[in-house]
């Protein structure tokens, strides 16, 4: 990942997005192409310290013919991103750019063994079950035992051995506050969700200006 100095995020940052996020393309390259999958995914971490990435895919997924431990894997975690019109800053001669949020994580990936399969599908699930709380938790034991064993051999799990972690963090750090704050007024203002949760992310960098006194550049503004 290329990361300009000023938009880098530390390890902890970067890991703790990554396990807020859940979600990620994982890619490997199997001699002639890359291979790859979006898929759900929750962190651990081996006694050492080292994070470990565990998801599962279908049984006939090429990527699993690369799982062999050696092969390095990308995990490609993105977050929400928006477009920044140069009309929202108040300084003149601005380009547009694109923020967002993003995270690698590197290493080699190895199948789980069939008695790990099960605790991985239930902590996977009761990772995102918990966020629909008050809900109660589905769980597998809703499920005849014949329909899950049917369908826990239709997949294979995985686990990532993190190597590297680096994050990417563009959220307009290298601008005035006044075109800060204009360029956060105005993604506030959009309607897609995506830009105004960037526009939350970029009040958090700068939690002490007044955004309220700030009014946006129309985009129509000569």
């Amino acid at each position: 990942m290329y990361t300009p100095p000023l938009f880098k995020t530390d390890r902890a940052a970067a890991l703790a997005f990554a396990e807020a996020r859940g979600f990620g393309t994982v890619c490997a390259w199997d001699g002639a192409r890359p291979i790859a999958s979006s898929l759900p995914f929750y962190l651990s971490y081996a006694d050492d310290g080292t994070p470990r990435a565990a998801f599962h895919v279908a049984r006939n997924n090429p990527l699993l013919k690369l799982a062999d431990g050696k092969t390095p894997w990308l995990m490609a975690v993105n977050g929400a991103d928006a477009y920044l019109s140069p009309d929202w800053y108040v300084s003149p001669d601005q380009v547009p750019t694109w923020l967002y949020q993003a995270v690698h994580l590197t290493g080699t990936v190895r199948t789980l063994s069939d008695a790990e399969l099960g605790p991985h599908l239930d902590a996977l699930s009761a990772k995102f079950e918990s966020r629909l709380a008050p809900k109660p938790p589905w769980t597998t034991a809703k499920m005849t035992a014949g329909r899950l064993d049917a369908m826990k051999k239709a997949i294979v799990g995985l686990m990532m051995s993190v190597d590297e972690v680096e994050g990417s963090f563009k959220l307009a750090q290298q601008k005035s506050d006044a075109d800060f704050m204009g360029a956060a007024n105005a993604l506030a203002q959009q309607p897609q969700a995506a830009a105004q949760v960037i526009s939350g992310e970029m009040r958090a960098l700068r939690p002490q200006l007044d955004y309220k006194s700030s009014t946006p550049v129309s985009a129509s503004a000569d």
